[in-house]
């Protein structure tokens, strides 16, 4: 009824416009009518008497005043007067307007006009109305005797546009009331329609158009009520929730994850009493953050590229370590590369092809036949190393991101029965986008590999069926969103990640008066000053460019935040062996400069830049400390340093500034979303959040924290897990039948 009423209330207005423009469209047209008219009726009325005027110019004034007053019989022409060519009246009828005085005219004629015209008009206003006054040269063979002027009444005129206008508004208006009844009938019966067969689909009599969406309906239903159900029995998703899952449908088997990130990285450090020793770092990983407590919830395996210089120390014979340290919650297995294969197949097809190719942020990917080969190669080592690991033939294996393209297809030679379940963490483009990279077959093969392929999205999944349509021989069924091969099936499906909830790293966490105070400090900012936020790696998809240009235009045009607001950039080294990361960290630094320069003054800095890795615990302080976190990237799978600021902030304060090109805009919201590329904009928002008042930002932040706190990471892998053990499921009653048919099939021919 609400859409019926707004559709109504559409219709009406939209009709309403039309209406208004047709009268005046149809006004004047009707005016110049009446003009057109007016001006023949002069020349008609002068003609024809034209032979008296001009026998009784200059002979008997009272015939040529007969004369003018035989014009005036005419009900528009309400007087007459004739005029010599130097302005002097000859005769006038009694309502002549003084106003119109021969002279008057003439002048007027000749402010007006270069030359005497024959006949010439001009409208004017009276006390009585408006009138229209026609001037006529009146000629005796070549000699111009003088002027003939006659007053027209408009009156009329407004008399016919009063009927006009009320007959075409009722017209409108029947017309509208008769559209909204027959709109709202027509609705009526196809609504009926609609349920009608939507009734009867339930009854499991759907004709041919209705079983997709039918389809759709009851996966969804029965989703929502295995989830009501567990939500029921327990509670929100969390660790222990987790593990009850893994047991109840994976026997408490242990997961094995691939990653080219590892979350423990061993470094060499030297203290300033020059005795050496060995750090534990967390790497700044979207991946690492998402997945990390998942393993550290469901135990296993984590297979991942050991780059830290002491990482070889502190590994055993097998490469194994028990991480995290002081609690060894599951194994970390290491592969080494070298420095040749890390080039090639890390910084090289990943980095220099995958990455920019499928995040739209204007840089050129760079496909080499020689990186590919090292790609391939590296992909069938950790490919190995996944099968040394695992315990049983059809193992649960968890496939990470762009890095590991060809490892589902190469795991899924080896291990024919195993459970592939790969998420690609970043956008997956169009498929006339991906038709750019050389090795396209492959890398789409071997994500098919997997039994369920998952991504950020629904338009991510959308977009890779194309790119397999578009590229590979292969059957797809869009109704189950599944791509086969041969009688190999990959399910495609949207699995949007999310962070742990609650958040170790805020459980030591100090207060927020306290972080406030604590990081104010260590910037060298006044107790009051304002503050706003940004953690990334330095990448050139982040939009930090255009982030602190945002900046310097909430500085321009909002000139009382100049000396109060301090925008700190926490930005980690990223990926600097390659030339456009070196650029990149070279023009970020040139931009902060020019905005300190710009406007900075004694202290203050309006930009602070740490170039530096930040430890977890560092970051959720700056979190905490912040009015503001704005993230500006300009095309991210899902950016999980949104949801981190939310969950930071328990305090129900700060405003989220964030990128609409971000998979998170879809769930946050609440934020302030803004085209990061619209620099004057995006200033704007940083300035409504800094004006926000403390009640609208504890309804925002509230509404975010819940969704953040009900869709965490834990749903997010509890959904694939689940997913995975059904598919496993299926394919061991499948084996058994298949089995059992040989077997049947084995004795008749025995006997």
């Amino acid at each position: 009824m609400v859409r019926a009423a707004k559709f109504l209330g559409v219709l009406f207005v939209g009709l309403g416009l039309l209406a208004l423009a047709g009268y005046w469209a149809l006004v004047n047209k009707t005016r110049d009518w009446f003009e057109a008219d007016l001006e023949l009726r002069t020349h008609l009325a002068v003609s024809s008497a034209r032979q008296s005027l001009i026998g009784n110019w200059n002979a008997d004034a009272e015939i040529l005043l007969n004369t003018l007053a035989d014009f005036t019989r005419d009900e528009r022409i309400m007087a007459a007067a004739a005029c010599t060519p130097d302005g002097r009246r000859l005769a006038a009828t009694e309502a002549y307007p003084s106003e119109f005085s021969c002279r008057a005219i003439m002048r007027r004629m000749k402010q007006e006009l270069a030359l005497p015209p024959t006949q010439w008009a001009f409208v004017a206003d009276l006390p009585s109305g408006r009138v229209r006054v026609s001037v006529s040269a009146l000629f005796d063979k070549t000699a111009r005797l003088g002027t003939i002027v006659l007053v027209h009444d408009l009156s009329f005129v407004d008399r016919r546009d009063a009927t006009t206008r009320n007959l075409l508004l009722g017209a409108f208006f029947v017309l509208a009331l008769s559209a909204s009844v027959i709109t709202l009938i027509v609705a009526r019966l196809a609504w009926r329609s609609w349920t009608s067969e939507l009734r009867r689909a339930l009854a499991g009599q759907a004709s041919a158009e209705f079983r997709p969406l039918m389809h759709d309906v009851r996966s969804l239903v029965e989703r929502l009520a295995n989830e009501r159900k567990h939500e029921a029995a327990h509670g929100l998703w969390s660790p222990s929730r987790l593990r009850s899952t893994l047991v109840q449908y994976l026997q408490g088997e242990r997961v094995v994850v691939l990653a080219n990130r590892e979350p423990y990285i061993h470094q060499h450090v030297r203290g300033d009493n020059g005795a050496g020793g060995i750090s534990v770092q967390h790497p700044a990983s979207g991946l690492v953050t998402a997945l990390e407590p998942v393993m550290r919830a469901c135990s296993g395996v984590w297979v991942a590229h050991g780059s830290g210089d002491a990482d070889r120390e502190t590994v055993d014979a097998r490469c194994h370590i028990r991480v995290p340290p002081g609690e060894e919650s599951y194994l970390l297995r290491r592969v080494w590369l070298s420095d040749e294969e890390e080039n090639g197949y890390y910084y090289g097809l990943s980095n220099e092809g995958l990455w920019p190719l499928c995040h739209v942020a204007h840089a050129r990917p760079v496909f080499r036949a020689n990186d590919f080969a090292h790609y391939v190669a590296v992909n069938q080592r950790f490919s190995d190393a996944v099968c040394e690991e695992v315990d049983s033939e059809d193992a649960i294996i968890l496939v990470q991101d762009y890095h590991f393209a060809l490892a589902p297809r190469m795991i899924r030679e080896r291990l024919p029965r195993a459970t592939i379940l790969t998420f690609w963490h970043i956008p997956w483009p169009d498929a006339e986008r991906i038709g750019i990279c050389p090795f396209r077959e492959e890398l789409i093969s071997g994500l098919l590999g997997s039994s369920i392929l998952g991504f950020h999205t629904q338009g991510h999944c959308n977009n890779f069926m194309e790119s397999v349509d578009s590229f590979l021989e292969s059957r797809i069924d869009r109704e189950s969103n599944a791509v086969f091969q041969g009688a190999h099936k990959t399910l495609i499906r949207p699995y949007p990640i999310s962070i742990e909830w609650p958040v170790r790293w805020l459980e030591q966490a100090p207060s927020i008066a306290e972080c406030r105070r604590t990081v104010r400090e260590q910037l060298g900012l006044a107790p009051d000053a304002l503050l706003g936020v940004g953690v990334d790696r330095l990448d050139y998809t982040k939009g930090i460019e255009e982030r602190l240009l945002s900046v310097g235009e909430l500085l321009e045009s909002h000139p009382e935040y100049r000396g109060r607001f301090t925008f700190v950039q926490l930005a980690a080294p990223s990926r600097t062996k390659i030339e456009r990361y070196r650029e990149l960290n070279e023009r970020v630094e040139a931009v902060a400069r020019a905005i300190n320069e710009k406007w900075g003054r004694d202290n203050y800095r309006p930009i602070v830049l740490l170039r530096a890795h930040h430890e977890p615990p560092d970051v959720f302080r700056f979190y905490r400390a912040a009015e503001l976190c704005y993230v500006s990237s300009l095309h991210d799978g899902m950016n999980l340093v949104a949801k981190e600021f939310v969950a930071a902030r328990d305090d129900l304060r700060g405003v989220l500034v964030l990128s609409q090109f971000t998979g998170a805009a879809r769930d946050l919201t609440e934020a302030l979303i803004v085209n990061p590329y619209d620099l004057r904009s995006a200033g704007e928002a940083l300035a409504a959040a800094l004006r926000m008042p403390a009640a609208v930002q504890r309804e925002r932040m509230q509404s975010m924290r819940q969704l953040v706190s009900e869709f965490n990471v834990y749903r997010w892998a509890g959904r694939m897990l689940v997913d995975a053990a059904e598919v496993r499921k299926r394919e061991r009653l499948y084996g058994r039948l298949e089995a059992g048919h040989r077997a049947m099939t084995s004795i008749r021919t025995a006997l």
